[in-house]
């Protein structure tokens, strides 16, 4: 693969990535603007993203393997232009929401279409370490969000960020037609529209119960119906794909244990990191006195482990197979959350930055090995499918993240954390919080390091 092909998918997955952290430093902004939205509305401007991005992942995967992954990523690119243009001309709350899903619509199309068109191109021996360096671009995507919603928070407006989506994305499909072979279409591919409807319709009611739960309980009706509806259209999904001739994919692909170890790591790590960026921003301006800028930046240190760690992340997969790197990696990213849940108001930055430089590199160590076990247990083929599960279970964990920690930290404080007498109280909250979180990742990767039985790093094992 070119080295401007490559470049041109990083900077996408960056691009569409980074919107899904960047509003939500732009919250305080948004609900003082003349929008004027109600508490329910500003929660959907941020989360019509999520959710829409989230529901289309697979079944967007799906549609570029069957008429092609470059049409795919320029149909997502010119959906994400739209949205932002729509988001930042909005004259009111349903406008606005409307504009965020139509921008996670073009991120579900993109995310899959640049993994598969990097696995086609990619030498088998050179897979693994062109998967780092996606894996790299999704991480610094994330940052990217954050430092840029926070210099837009403290320096220019909401509307500004929403409009520079728009010549981002058109440069973005320059370089993409410009740059970017190819990939053979399959027109025998199915596609299965009521497939694709009943896997989407799943996952979109299962986001949003994961999304609305601290705000309503676990165990309200809103709730419960929601988590109720996406079993049952799962459970259909599951019917449909095991009886249909040509089904969207059959459902068997999961009694692959190394398909099933990397998915659930995935998730597990995306777990920790959204929750760690959840309480991040309110400690560092609530605790730390920081400005919404100097917040977005002071998360950087993030991108040390995330910037060097995965090439040897890949090398040591390649080597030794995936357990050593992924049980590694997450055991790290367990050990961060821990860290981090120690500090309070007086805890010097450096030591802060330190305890992100922990989470960091055990990112960066197991995020390829992980990727790759999603994408090697499905024929080439059916990479963009391959490529939508994994980032699928990286929006589902993510979500989940930012539910528990959420709702943890929600039950063990209830004043308010700009209050700096309530400070403490509020930061022992959150070591609370964290400390959850962490225990439920590291009980996740005991059973993904389980579900590995040895072996290489393609092989189902």
């Amino acid at each position: 693969m070119s080295r401007p092909a490559l470049l041109t998918l990083c900077a996408c997955v960056l691009v569409a990535q980074g919107m899904v952290a960047a509003v939500n430093l732009l919250i305080p902004q948004l609900a003082a603007s003349s929008l004027r939205p109600g508490a329910g509305e500003l929660l959907w401007a941020v989360d019509a993203y999520v959710i829409v991005f989230a529901a289309l992942l697979i079944p967007a995967g799906a549609l570029g393997d069957r008429y092609g992954r470059k049409g795919a990523l320029l149909g997502g690119l010119a959906l994400f232009a739209v949205g932002g243009a729509v988001s930042a001309l909005a004259g009111d709350p349903a406008v606005l929401i409307a504009g965020r899903g139509l921008c996670g619509a073009g991120a579900a199309l993109i995310m899959p279409a640049t993994m598969s068109v990097l696995v086609h191109l990619s030498p088998p021996e050179q897979r693994g370490r062109a998967l780092a360096t996606w894996t790299l671009a999704a991480g610094l995507g994330g940052l990217a969000g954050n430092v840029g919603g926070g210099l837009a928070g403290e320096f220019l407006t909401w509307r500004a960020l929403f409009w520079a989506v728009v010549p981002l994305a058109a440069l973005l499909a320059l370089a993409v037609a410009r740059t970017v072979p190819r990939t053979p279409a399959r027109p025998e591919a199915a596609v299965d529209p009521l497939g694709a409807l009943l896997l989407a319709a799943a996952l979109l009611a299962l986001v949003y119960g994961i999304i609305e739960g601290p705000g309503y309980g676990w165990t309200s009706v809103r709730v419960g119906s929601a988590f109720g509806a996406g079993a049952g259209l799962l459970a259909l999904f599951v019917v449909r794909g095991l009886r249909a001739a040509r089904p969207l994919f059959d459902p068997r692909i999961f009694l692959s244990r190394r398909l099933r170890a990397g998915a659930l790591g995935i998730g597990a790590a995306f777990f920790g990191l959204f929750a760690l960026f959840f309480v991040n921003a309110q400690y560092l301006q609530y605790a730390k006195g920081f400005s919404p800028a100097v917040t977005g930046l002071a998360i950087v240190p993030l991108t040390v482990g995330m910037a060097v760690v995965p090439r040897y992340g890949a090398r040591l997969q390649e080597r030794v197979g995936p357990r050593l790197p992924v049980g590694l990696g997450l055991g790290l990213i367990g050990a961060g959350l821990l860290l981090v849940s120690t500090v309070g108001a007086d805890t010097p930055y450096a030591v802060y930055a330190l305890h992100l430089l922990v989470l960091s590199v055990g990112t960066g160590l197991c995020a390829p090995s992980l990727t790759l076990s999603v994408v090697a247990s499905l024929p080439a083929h059916q990479a963009g499918l391959g490529a939508g599960i994994n980032t699928a279970a990286r929006e589902i964990g993510a979500a989940l993240g930012v539910a528990v920690v959420g709702t943890v930290l929600a039950s063990r404080f209830r004043g308010d954390p700009t209050d700096p007498a309530q400070v403490a109280a509020f930061t022992d909250a959150m070591g609370v919080a964290l400390r959850t979180v962490a225990v439920a990742l590291l009980v996740a990767a005991a059973t993904v390091v389980a579900g590995y039985r040895g072996g290489g790093a393609g092989r189902e094992a």
